[in-house]
């Protein structure tokens, strides 16, 4: 009994279904705008008057056999074809006009793909107008949102924002400019605080890259366990932690502009490696990915410390540092400027009054000498540092010695600066008028015209010929022995010629 009903129940099912699906395909066939139906090879098998009429096709025998995207640009049935599923509801752009369609597979007894069909539900859409109100809704935050993040990636500082105009600031804007010309990697080196990223984003904006994105980022600010994820991106659940939707990268991200690398000498070994081939094939592969991504992106990189010493002590790549160093741009320290500070202190000055509202400052003669008896560290981050503590400071409209001093301990006047103290142990004597300085011939007459610059180079080179001996020939102790730093060392010693252990 139960095994006759159950028979007979199949039966009527069966005959249900058979009745139902081609009800429902008339059924959408007469409601909808339009129907084309098309076979494994995505070529048209058939396709109603109505949905004939509409792509100007007057006769729909003429579409048959034909490749849709041929007479329906934007279809995706190929792709329903292809993957097997459907398409439920989707906006199609059909020239001006928006159409709601849904597509389905097709399949034969055995449940192969042998074609898929289409219907365009609406060719009017005030029926989907709460729908389409929150799409445009949605579209339009985030259209600004693209717009504000391009803007926070457009560079902030152009080439006249770098203030000075010595003969070192002077070559390095002269070099900005020729590597603005090309897309040839950029090293730019220099103490921390001397504007290397203004520098980088100068260039950006000089080149055929600007108004494209111009991404910054600090090696050393990131954890090494997130470094390959930030720099190339990672798929979704690439790894535990991460993001589900997986991470664009920062490569990605400059694709068409400029990627700033900043204290790139704290990149660990093993990123050095796949930063290399990013730069010489100019692909990225993401984590957790086996497909390389293509990209167009400008890298300029800068460090404070001194890569070939790097190099020696094994942590940092030689290929990668002449990878890099097409074009080095070395960025002089505030104390390497001389008269050029006074001219960066004002700028500074009338950056914090536009920015802070606070009156407008200038600096006292004497605030300019005490200011450039500093030995500055932190260059012109830290000087910003002092002279805007000092305008919060004081009411003086402009700076004084003693305006410095409480913004800046240490700072004196000239006449309150201790007197130069023996250097390593020996005494510095006066010199008198037939005493001949170093780098000044001993013959020279009494009166005759002293070569300033010989003798200012004979000096350097014998106290730091003194203070290498002192140190036993290490370039390090002798800078700290001299109180300077010690890529200031290096330098001193690299154009006088002397050479450490």
């Amino acid at each position: 009994m139960a095994d006759g009903s159950g028979g007979a129940f199949q039966v009527g099912a069966d005959m249900l279904r058979g009745r139902a699906m081609p009800s429902l395909f008339e059924a959408l066939d007469k409601q909808s705008e339009g129907t084309v139906a098309v076979d494994r090879d995505a070529r048209v098998i058939w396709i109603n008057a109505k949905y004939a009429r509409m792509l100007g096709i007057p006769d729909p025998a003429e579409a048959i056999g034909r490749e849709v995207e041929e007479i329906i640009p934007n279809s995706q049935m190929r792709q329903v074809v292809t993957s097997g599923q459907p398409i439920l509801l989707d906006l199609m752009l059909f020239g001006t006009q928006r159409l709601v369609v849904s597509r389905f597979p097709l399949t034969d007894d055995s449940g192969a793909i042998i074609g898929a069909v289409g219907f365009v539900l609406y060719d009017s859409l005030h029926r989907l107008k709460p729908l389409l109100a929150e799409l445009s809704r949605l579209e339009a935050e985030l259209a600004a949102t693209k717009r504000r993040l391009d803007e926070r990636r457009q560079p902030r500082y152009t080439l006249q924002s770098y203030v000075g105009d010595s003969p070192a600031s002077l070559e390095v804007k002269r070099k900005a400019r020729l590597a603005a010309r090309t897309d040839a990697p950029i090293l730019l080196l220099g103490e921390t605080g001397t504007g290397k990223e203004l520098i980088a984003q100068a260039i950006h904006g000089l080149s055929a890259r600007t108004g494209r994105p111009f991404v910054g980022v600090n090696v050393a600010a990131i954890p090494d366990t997130l470094l390959e994820a930030e720099f190339f991106g990672a798929v979704p659940g690439a790894y535990t932690g991460l993001d589900r939707r997986g991470r664009e990268g920062r490569f990605k991200t400059a694709d068409g502009g400029t990627l700033f690398l900043d204290e790139i000498g704290d990149m660990p070994m093993g990123l050095q490696a796949k930063l290399l081939r990013a730069l010489q094939e100019q692909e990225i592969e993401p984590l957790g990915s086996d497909r390389p991504v293509k990209v167009d992106v400008r890298v300029i990189a800068a460090t404070n410390v001194d890569l070939e010493r790097r190099i020696q002590d094994g942590r940092f790549r030689s290929d990668l540092y002449y990878r890099l160093n097409v074009l080095p741009i070395r960025l002089p320290s505030l104390s390497e400027l001389g008269s050029g500070l006074e001219a960066i202190a004002e700028s500074i000055l009338q950056e914090i009054a536009a920015r802070t509202g606070l009156p407008g400052r200038g600096l006292t003669h004497e605030a300019v000498e005490a200011l450039s008896r500093h030995p500055w560290p932190g260059n012109v981050r830290e000087l910003r540092n002092v002279l805007e503590r000092a305008c919060l400071l004081t009411d003086n409209l402009r700076l004084t010695v003693e305006d410095l001093a409480e913004a800046l301990p240490g700072v004196r006047h000239a006449a309150d600066a201790p007197a130069a103290r023996p250097v390593l142990g020996q005494s510095i004597h006066t010199i008198e008028p037939s005493t001949p300085l170093p780098g000044q011939p001993a013959s020279a007459p009494l009166g005759a015209p002293l070569d300033y610059d010989a003798a200012y180079d004979g000096f350097e080179r014998d106290l730091l010929g003194r203070a290498l001996a002192a140190s036993g020939g290490r370039a390090e102790a002798a800078a700290r022995l001299l109180g300077i730093s010690r890529a200031a060392f290096y330098k001193k010693m690299a154009r006088l010629g002397l050479r450490a252990r």
